[in-house]
């Protein structure tokens, strides 16, 4: 039963994302428009949409006479589309708002209205691009990452192709002694296919984690070697050097990250009155980053790899495929789009538990006092922008406000309460900054970051803060 604070909770959302919708409907909703967002919101995952709140922030409650028979226009929903939609009459304060309950299209499934299929596209409901509705038609299709890459080969052609010792060590298991536990034990861990005539089939998760030479396979495979770009200055102007890492993501993991922290720039800083060169950012965030990167991207994009860009001030670290967890929620949020990968990666020591990486990335910014690091989605790509060390006079303020956020949700995720002192103790300023970091802490709540913590006290001097979402 959605109550009125959920609504409020709602319109509070920073922007409209895929799951909310928000109509202004004042007296009346036209029927056609009503079933087109209806197959809309559906063919994105199913959602809500809310008559009765204007649709551009600041969003509030103005009220709507329209359908003022809710069970009639469920039934007409479901003549015409032949789902079931659920539509809620909630009594707001400030006014009546309906509230459409829409489902999810079935997996491989697409719904269409009048013969197109649709989606959103910011305010316009636009037909369904061709390679969205083919990703969606084979959603019934095994994961990629289980197609056979190569096939057949043989028990030998196995062993050259893979690097199965590395595979047995980063698992802590000692290398059998005969060639047939060898592939008797890819077999059991769905990497390689016994065939009938005594041949194999390579997997492309196979490939993928374990190939001494991805370019030794299929395009498929090879174009998903992950790419190391480094620039001259902090544009894409000069190029000094482009390499691709040939081997597969496990077995080459720990030599592409010390690739990455070798190519990395210097900077001279100064520790207990000694000069040191320092690397521009901390391996660690390398590392974990690019775990990420390449667990969670969409390998049904072709012809696209992970890309890590390194300027003379940040490193960028891409991966095909939009986050199917929004970019705000990246710290305490999970979801995997390869839960297969991830576990077996995890079994490998590439990565952490679930979801620890990016806390752990955020952590080291705030531990260094570096910049809080960018995470971005652009068309078919997720990016994470880790900066170099900045004073806090050379933050901007979006920078400080990305980062206070962080820190509320970093805190949230520890079981800790931000306050003033712990936004202070993140920027590295003294006891006398207090006004500096109260006037932080009011721009990311006027932003709709961060809020007041109910169970906190009122007084400005000791008010605790949390995310948004919290």
């Amino acid at each position: 039963m959605t109550t009125p604070e959920q609504i409020n909770l709602w319109i509070q959302a920073k922007t409209e994302d895929h799951n909310i919708e928000f109509k202004e409907a004042k007296t009346q909703y036209d029927n056609t428009k009503l079933y087109k967002y209806c197959v809309a919101i559906a063919n994105e995952g199913g959602g809500v949409l809310l008559l009765g709140v204007n649709d551009t922030p600041p969003r509030k409650v103005v009220g709507t006479r329209a359908f003022n028979n809710t069970v009639e226009m469920v039934s007409k929903i479901f003549t015409k589309l032949r789902f079931r939609v659920d539509i809620e009459e909630v009594q707001h304060p400030d006014g009546r708002v309906l509230v459409f309950h829409i489902p999810s299209r079935p997996k491989g499934s697409v719904y269409s209205f009048e013969g197109s299929y649709l989606m959103r596209s910011g305010e316009e409901l636009v037909p369904m691009s061709e390679d969205r509705l083919r990703k969606i038609l084979s959603e019934d299709r095994p994961s990629w990452l289980y197609d056979i890459a190569i096939s057949p080969v043989s028990g030998q052609e196995v062993i050259q192709l893979c690097d199965t010792q590395t595979f047995f060590d980063l698992l802590k298991r000692p290398y059998p002694s005969g060639q047939d536990e060898v592939l008797d034990f890819l077999v059991q861990e769905k990497l390689i296919m016994r065939k009938n005539d005594g041949n194999y089939s390579i997997t492309n998760i196979c490939a993928i984690l374990l190939a001494k030479d991805l370019s030794q396979f299929p395009k498929p495979v090879s174009r998903k070697a992950a790419r190391v770009i480094l620039y001259k200055g902090d544009s894409k102007l000069e190029t000094i050097s482009d390499h691709i890492e040939s081997r597969g993501y496990a077995v080459g993991f720990k030599a592409l990250v010390d690739y990455i922290e070798s190519q990395l720039p210097q900077n001279e800083v100064l520790e207990d009155a000694i000069r040191k060169q320092v690397k521009l950012v901390p391996k660690i965030a390398i590392r974990e980053v690019m775990a990420n990167a390449l667990i969670h991207q969409d390998f049904s994009l072709t012809g696209t790899s992970p890309v890590v860009e390194i300027y003379m001030n940040r490193v960028e670290i891409s991966n095909p495929g939009e986050p199917i967890v929004p970019v705000e929620r990246f710290i305490d949020g999970y979801r995997s789009r390869n839960e297969g990968l991830a576990d077996l990666m995890r079994r490998l020591g590439i990565c952490e538990e679930k979801s620890s990486g990016i806390d752990r990335v955020v952590e080291i910014a705030e531990v260094t006092q570096l910049p809080p690091p960018d995470f971005l989605c652009s068309h078919d790509r997720t990016e994470v922008v880790i900066y170099g060390a900045k004073s806090f006079k050379a933050m901007d303020k979006s920078e400080r406000v990305r980062a206070c956020y962080q820190h509320c949700v970093l805190f949230y995720v520890l079981r800790r309460t931000m306050n003033n002192e712990s936004v202070r103790n993140r920027f590295g300023l003294s006891a006398s900054s207090r006004t500096t970091a109260s006037a932080i802490i009011s721009a990311a709540c006027d932003q709709k970051l961060i809020k007041l913590d109910p169970t906190g006290s009122d007084s400005s001097k000791y008010a605790k803060y949390i995310p948004f979402w919290a």
